[in-house]
C-alpha cells in the first residue's frame, strides 16, 4: 500500500529555543503559519488526489507543535479530526521537542487522531546538545521516547550529521544510542549552514568547519544500512529541496539527491564485495555481467556513471543488465571470467 504524508508547515512555531543551526522558514520555504482554514484546505485538495489504496496521514512539521499556544494548536486539530474520524487520514503525524511531551498532553493528541510522534532529538552526546543551543539533555529523549512508546504512539527520532562540536564517530554514537530507544522510524539531516544563524556566523567568522559531501556520504550510508539492519526504517535523508534552502545556504551537506547518492554508496561496496575473489591477474581488466533490477540501475551505476568508473579502477569491466526477476536491492553476478 502506497503511503503519503499531507504536510503543514509552522515554521519556528512554539520553539523555546534559537538552535545554533535552525532557520526553519528556509529550510521548509514556508513563513506563513498555517491557519484552520488551511487545514480544511489541505484535506479537501487531498480528498481529491489521493488515489485508491493510498494511506496518507496529515503531518505537523517544522516547529514544536506541543510547544505552541494550547488554543492554536487545538483549533488546527479540531479542523483536523473530522478527516481522520472519516477515514480520509489513518492519523496525525507531529514533530516536536523532547523536552514538550508531558503525558497530558500526548493524552490530548491521541484524543485527536493523533498517532505518530517524531522527536527532533539530533544529537546523543550532551556537549553537541549544549554547543548548538538545542535546550534538552540526551535523558529527555529517552523518557520522551518511552512515554511516547508506552502510550501507544509510532516514535519518530532525528538526528543530524555534522553538527558544530561533532563528527563522525559522535553521529555513530548518536545513531546506537537512538537505536536503543526502538524507534518505528528514523531521520538523517546532514547539517547545513544556512543564512541568519548563529552556526552561520560561526561558519563565516572561521570558527566552525561543516562537513562536506564527500564525508557524508559514506558515513551516512554506513548510518543508513546500521538502522535498517536492525528493522528501523529511515523515512528521510537529507533536506527537501526548495528554492528558499539554495538562496539562504551558505555550506554544508545539501545535495537533493543524497539519498541515492548513499544508497548507490552501498551498492558499489557491496559489489566491490562480491568480487573480491575475482580480482584480476597481471593488471587484465575481468569482464563481468550483473543483474539489477529496472528500478536500481541508477543506484548500480552511480551518478554520472561513478559506480561504472570505481568498478573499473578497481580491475574489473562491468556491463549492467536489467532483470526483474531481481530484488530490488540486491543483484546477480552472471559471470566472471579472468583474462
Amino acid at each position: 500500500m502506497k503511503h503519503a504524508n499531507v504536510a503543514l508547515f509552522v515554521p519556528h512555531n512554539g520553539c523555546p529555543h534559537q538552535c545554533s543551526f535552525c532557520n526553519q522558514k528556509s529550510i521548509t520555504g514556508r513563513a506563513k503559519q498555517p491557519s484552520p482554514a488551511d487545514v480544511r484546505a489541505a484535506a479537501e485538495r487531498a480528498s481529491e488526489t489521493l488515489g485508491p489504496g493510498c494511506s496518507a496521514e496529515l503531518a505537523f512539521f517544522g516547529g514544536s507543535f506541543t510547544a505552541v499556544e494550547p488554543t492554536y494548536m487545538v483549533s488546527l486539530l479540531e479542523a483536523a479530526r473530522p478527516y481522520v474520524e472519516s477515514g480520509l487520514f489513518s492519523g496525525i503525524r507531529i514533530s516536536t521537542r523532547p523536552d514538550c511531551v508531558g503525558r497530558n498532553v500526548l493524552s490530548l493528541l491521541w484524543a485527536y487522531g493523533v498517532r505518530s510522534i517524531e522527536l527532533g532529538a539530533q544529537s546523543m552526546r550532551e556537549d553537541v546538545l549544549y554547543l548548538n543551543r538545542r535546550g534538552h539533555t540526551a535523558r529527555d529523549v529517552e523518557e520522551a521516547s518511552a512515554r511516547i512508546r508506552d502510550m501507544g504512539f509510532s516514535l519518530g527520532l532525528q538526528m543530524m550529521t555534522g553538527l558544530y562540536g561533532d563528527d563522525a564517530e559522535g553521529a555513530r554514537y548518536t545513531a546506537r544510542k537512538l537505536a536503543e530507544l526502538h524507534p518505528d522510524t528514523v531521520r538523517i539531516y546532514p547539517t547545513v549552514v544556512m543564512k541568519d544563524t548563529e552556526l552561520g556566523r560561526l561558519y563565516q567568522e572561521g570558527g566552525y568547519v561543516p562537513m562536506g559531501l564527500e564525508e557524508t556520504i559514506p558515513l551516512c550510508a554506513e548510518l543508513l544500512s546500521f538502522f535498517e539492519s536492525r528493522g528501523i526504517r529511515v523515512i528521510r535523508l537529507g533536506l527537501h529541496d526548495t528554492p528558499e534552502l539554495k538562496r539562504d545556504m551558505l555550506a554544508g551537506a545539501y545535495h537533493p539527491a543524497l539519498r541515492e547518492l548513499c544508497e548507490s554508496y552501498l551498492f558499489l561496496d557491496r559489489m566491490l564485495s562480491a568480487l573480491k575473489e575475482r580480482l584480476p591477474k597481471r593488471g587484465v581488466p575481468v569482464p563481468v555481467r550483473v543483474a539489477v533490477h529496472p528500478k536500481a540501475i541508477s543506484k548500480a551505476l552511480g551518478q554520472k556513471r561513478q559506480n561504472l568508473q570505481a568498478l573499473k579502477e578497481a580491475g574489473f569491466q562491468v556491463e549492467f543488465l536489467q532483470d526483474a526477476s531481481v530484488p530490488l536491492e540486491n543483484f546477480r553476478i552472471i559471470d566472471s571470467n579472468a583474462g
